[in-house]
């Protein structure tokens, strides 16, 4: 009964895409799930240290291949190495978790910023907190304040690679959209880097279609933009800076991945 449940439920998926849609992103969040909160017995021997999520991200690998997404990464020889960095990267969709589980064994001593009420998600908010992401409070503005003060200190002292999405909320058209000024700030107050990501575009989901089927997506490393002797007065400078070329990187990534997509399928 059991295996004839499984090949039924393969059979629906492949008749219906909305069941196929539907069915991914069931297996994503219920197996990324699994996947946080099972090594956590083993987080507490180094609490709050950045290597705990390597487990975590191992299976959010597998978890991706599972549903069908092939992450490619290039440029890693632009990453940064003798410092600390504001890792900035563009935002599609909950499954770039994804990119976080590629980027983070690459990158190396890697953290982010969450809202605080992630730290009350269970299981999931205590295996956050012990891969040591930063927690923040929206709502009260100096606490805010003070934990991206205190957040600056971090990345100098440990040399830590926090990774934002600066677009502020998902989306997946043609272009970026503008980017928000706190990873520039906190740039800038560090004194270190900005390691700009680009994700090009997934083509092979689409939310309003109820469409999810396999493809490729590149993840390019691109170098470092250098923040040092910056005041605030060369904040939007650098925020245009960076957009443009990121945003360039993006529809250029994006045309190169369809166009190989659409080459595989004349060769099949």
């Amino acid at each position: 009964m059991g295996v004839a449940s499984f090949v039924l439920s393969l059979v629906i998926c492949a008749i219906s895409e909305e069941i196929r849609y539907f069915t991914k992103h069931f297996v994503f969040i219920f197996s990324s799930a699994i996947c946080a909160t099972l090594p956590i017995p083993l987080m507490f021997f180094r609490i709050r240290n950045w290597q705990n999520a390597l487990i975590p991200a191992w299976g959010a690998r597998q978890i991706a291949k599972l549903i069908g997404i092939n992450y490619q990464i290039r440029g890693k020889e632009n990453i940064v190495n003798d410092s600390g960095a504001i890792v900035l990267i563009n935002h599609q969709s909950n499954l770039d978790l994804c990119v976080l589980a590629e980027l983070w064994p690459v990158l190396q001593k890697c953290t982010v910023i969450s809202k605080k009420q992630v730290l009350y998600f269970g299981t999931f908010g205590l295996a956050s907190w012990l891969w040591g992401t930063i927690f923040i409070d929206r709502v009260k503005k100096e606490e805010a304040q003070r934990t991206v003060n205190s957040t600056a200190t971090i990345i100098q002292q440990r040399q830590a690679k926090v990774l934002m999405y600066p677009e502020g909320k998902r989306h997946t058209g043609s272009s970026l959209l503008p980017f928000k000024k706190g990873g520039f700030h906190l740039a800038i107050d560090s004194q270190t880097p900005i390691q700009p990501v680009v994700v090009s575009r997934y083509y092979f989901i689409n939310d309003k279609l109820k469409k999810f089927d396999s493809g490729t997506s590149y993840i390019t490393i691109l170098p470092a933009i250098s923040t040092k002797g910056m005041t605030k007065e060369n904040l939007s400078k650098l925020i245009d800076h960076t957009y443009e070329t990121m945003n360039k990187v993006y529809q250029e990534s994006t045309q190169e991945v369809l166009a190989n997509h659409m080459e595989s399928l004349k060769l099949d």
